[in-house]
């Protein structure tokens, strides 16, 4: 039987098969790196106005068979305030 780990990157550090542990099917480790991708993001901001979030869904054999991505960009468009 086939065996999916999902891989986060959140621009900070990169943490291998920290998500998804025992995914047997590459359809449903999609879904679960996709559904990672907001609560990365929010456990980040606000940390800057530029940020990138990945998943990487892996086989068995260490392979990539999906990555997702999340940029994050912000922009004042007028000066921002006193800090």
């Amino acid at each position: 039987m086939a065996h999916y780990t999902i891989d986060t990157d959140d621009d900070d550090l990169l943490v291998e098969g920290d998500y998804g542990e025992g995914l047997t099917c590459p359809s449903t480790a999609r879904r679960m790196a996709l559904s990672a991708l907001p609560d990365m993001a929010r456990d980040k901001l606000p940390d800057g106005d530029r940020r990138t979030f990945r998943a990487i869904v892996r086989d068995e054999n260490g392979m990539e068979i999906y990555s997702a991505t999340l940029s994050l960009v912000g922009e004042w468009k007028v000066a921002p305030p006193p800090s």
